[in-house]
């Protein structure tokens, strides 16, 4: 067995409860399969964002990407910090993620982070399914992002997140960075953030 595919495996969720598979088995990498994502791919992960829940159906998120080798790659990971650089220069695919701060009236869009962040479930099970790992990162420069790709006001870069087929050398990655892409993976219990009737501190 690749030492990729035993990172998969040693990755999967130790769940309280039985769960969807996908879920269970999705984690953060930090490496990748050289290979560049299909174009075929890149459309299903872009579509399964497509099709999230939004408020009102307004569907205010917008994506910047940039593959592997292209211009826009380079100026997404130069807007990352010190940390992702570090390892997410190499990722097939990168993409900025953004949404429409308001509404048609001038009125904020209170949901509008929400409604990303439920098209960003969408594509990351999307990718789960196709074996296609997420690494959702804040450690980025947003403002520096904003205008390198000339974003206009109305939107915000929230974040970035590199993409690819699971897999690669984890050999490649800084050594504090290979611990942490084995390390047993913890959640807290449900106990501390399920609350049945009133608020627990």
């Amino acid at each position: 067995m690749k030492r990729g595919e035993q990172i998969r495996l040693e990755n999967i969720a130790d769940t309280e409860y039985e769960i969807f598979a996908l879920l269970k088995q999705r984690y953060s990498p930090r490496i990748f399969k050289e290979d560049m994502l299909s174009e075929t791919h890149i459309h299903q992960l872009f579509e399964a964002a497509r099709w999230a829940a939004s408020s009102n159906n307004l569907q205010p998120w917008r994506f910047i990407y940039g593959e592997r080798g292209s211009d826009a790659h380079k100026k997404i990971c130069d807007c990352l910090s010190d940390f992702n650089k570090d390892w997410a220069d190499t990722a097939p695919l990168l993409i900025l993620t953004v949404y429409k701060k308001h509404l048609e009236d001038g009125s904020e869009n209170f949901h509008a982070l929400y409604d990303l962040g439920l098209s960003l479930g969408n594509m990351t099970v999307q990718g789960q399914y196709l074996g296609i790992g997420l690494h959702h990162m804040a450690g980025l420069d947003w403002q520096e992002a904003q205008n390198i790709f000339h974003v206009p006001n109305e939107f915000h870069i929230a974040s970035a997140i590199a993409i690819g087929y699971y897999g690669g050398d984890s050999s490649q990655l800084p050594e504090d960075l290979k611990e942490q892409e084995t390390a047993q993976r913890e959640r807290m219990p449900l106990s501390s953030f399920t609350f049945n009737g009133k608020w627990r501190a």
